[in-house]
This record gives structure tokens, sequence and C-alpha cells, in this order.
């Protein structure tokens, strides 16, 4: 039986939540080295053992959505699922990942050790939740039915220009993801868009402990990254990376010191277009499947919708994807128990 060739995503903040408590424990508990990799890391930031957060009682969004303990965290769980994927049945063809995702797409790929993708997700997370600067939301752009809405769009884009405009308030696109349009800005210019988007279901909704990632507003964390953390972490990569722009990176032919400043510059201080990483990585690479890593499904939507946008294999709405899915899955999300099984055997 030949191999599949699969498409790897990695998932970003949000990922870890209430259903995931517990995650890294019940599936990768037998990876002490991996493990202590990780937990070295918190130790010598004397920060909270991931045992002890994922082992809690209770899963506490003031404790586990922090940038300085869910990074890690997520990184931790997502490259365990990695290393569990059957390698018997499945060659990775590429591999991206959504915002914090590339920096695990970094460490899957090979691009850095395991060592120097810890210190990157955990340094960042932790710069990020000591300075906190500005804010995200996010708001849909397709219909019920996963199907885009053009006039959605404009309008979001003709209310950003408006709170733009206004002294002292600023609006970006953080986020192209899928049906959905991450938005971050500063408190006042997240305050003024959030009044004037009209309320669909639950959304505006607010994304508790995010800050204004992948916008100007992050300059000062992109410079005291680019100079604390060594171009040295940067070496070839074994497997092609897809980045936020939908660049892909290719093995043998990677500038490390290009690879350095895209991944601590551009891609923390400019939208991260992951809609366009997932439509690349099918184009370009052609795969059998996409396999999501957990914890978490919850990029499974925002991956479909990328594909609903290109028709990719006559998927054209979400009754005909749940009915693929259904019947032949395309998508493999590693933090459904079913379809979980179906990627580690």
């Amino acid at each position: 039986m030949s191999k599949k060739q699969a498409l790897v995503i990695c998932p970003g903040r949000g990922t870890y939540n209430k259903p995931e408590l517990g995650y890294l424990t019940r599936h990768h508990s037998h990876r002490s080295e991996m493990l202590d990799i990780f937990e070295q890391e918190r130790k010598t930031r004397s920060q909270p053992s991931l045992k002890s957060l994922d082992g809690a009682e209770r899963y506490s969004v003031a404790t586990h959505t922090r940038g300085d303990n869910a990074s890690l965290l997520i990184h931790a769980c997502a490259i365990g699922d990695f290393n569990a994927i059957d390698r018997n049945r499945y060659d990775i063809a590429a591999i991206t990942g959504n915002s914090m995702g590339w920096y695990i797409a970094l460490a899957c790929a090979g691009a850095v050790n395991q060592v120097d993708g810890a210190n990157i997700v955990n340094t960042m997370g932790a710069y990020m939740q000591e300075t906190m600067i500005g804010r995200q939301i996010v708001y849909p752009l397709v219909d019920d039915d996963w199907k885009a809405i053009p006039e959605r769009r404009a309008e979001v884009l003709t209310l950003m220009d408006r709170v733009n405009a206004q002294p002292d308030l600023e609006i970006h696109i953080s986020i192209e993801l899928g049906g959905m349009i991450v938005l971050a800005g500063n408190d006042a210019g997240l305050k003024a868009m959030t009044d004037l988007l009209p309320v669909i279901d639950r959304f505006p909704m607010s994304l508790a402990n995010h800050a204004g990632f992948h916008t100007s507003l992050q300059l000062p964390i992109s410079e005291r990254a680019l100079s604390t953390l060594p171009k040295t972490m940067m070496t070839q990569p074994t497997i092609p990376m897809i980045d936020g722009r939908g660049t892909i990176w290719q093995p043998a032919s990677v500038d490390h010191l290009a690879l350095h400043q895209y991944t601590l510059g551009q891609q923390v201080t400019d939208t991260y277009n992951f809609t366009r990483a997932v439509q690349v990585g099918v184009r370009e690479f052609a795969p059998d499947c996409i396999i999501i890593l957990g914890p978490g499904n919850t990029l499974g939507g925002a991956v479909a919708q990328s594909l609903i946008d290109i028709s990719w294999q006559s998927l054209e709405s979400k009754a005909g994807f749940a009915e693929r899915q259904a019947t032949d899955p395309y998508i493999l999300a590693m933090g459904r128990d079913d379809q979980r099984a179906l990627v580690t055997g």
C-alpha cells in the first residue's frame, strides 16, 4: 500500500481550551526526552511546569491562555502529535502553521532543533505577555454555508479606514483565517471598530490574552527578539515550509539569515495570511490529505473555508465539505479522537 502525501498544519494560540486540559499527558506522557527539553526551558525561566499546567484540576482562562503559558504548552502538544504521525502510512509533503504555528513548523521541519524551537516559542510568548501591546477580535466573512460574502469584507475594510482616520486610533488586519478575519489594534481602535461592526451571532468576538499580533504594534517585540534570539538557531529544513505570506522555503536552499529575519521580523509585524498558506500548500504539493496537529480542532473550519474559497477538489460549501468528510475525510485533525486514529494507527 502506497503512502499518502500529507500537508501538515501546526496550530497557533487559542487551541488549548477547557476540553484540551490533560491533552499533553493523555497523548504524550511517554515522550520523556521531548518533555524534559520543554520542562528545562520552563525551569530556566522559573515558569510553571507544563506538567502542572496540563495536569491542573481545573482549566483557567486567566492561567492557561497567558502567552507565557499557552505558547509552549501548545508547542509541546503539537510536536508530540507530529512525532506520532504514522510514517509507514504518511509522507510529509510540506508543513505550515497559523500564526504561532509558524514557530512550531520550524521545529517540525528541522529548521531549528528542539531546544532552540522551545526557546523561540517560550521567549516570544513571554515577550508578548510582558508587554500586551494591543488586542485582537475575530469577525466572519462567510455565510452559514462557508461561502464568501464579498460585500461584508468591503464593509469591514471601509470601517477600518474610518477608524484609522481618527487620531490615536489604530486597527489592522492581523490574520486572514479562512472565512474569518482577525483584526488587531490598540485599545481605542479595537473599541471603535467593535462598536461599528454589525453584530453577527457572537461576533465581533474578543480573544482573551491575545495581543495585537502581526501588526506594526509589535515592532518593539520584533526588535527585541531579533537582538536576543541568535541567527545561528536557524538551519536547513528537511521538509518544505510555507510561511504566512504563502512563500515556500525549500530544503537545501534556505538562507538562514533571511529565515531568521522573516521569522522574528516581518512575521511578527505584518499580516499573517493563513488562508494563502493553506491554498499554496494544496496547489503546489497536491497532498492526499491535510493533517492538523493538536491540541484542539479549532483550525478545521478555517482550513476547510480556505479550500472552499478556491473550489479545491470541487469543494463549494460547508454542506459539501461535511459530506466529503463523512465518507472520505480529506482533513484529519489530531485533536479529534476519531481522526487521530486514522493518522497514528
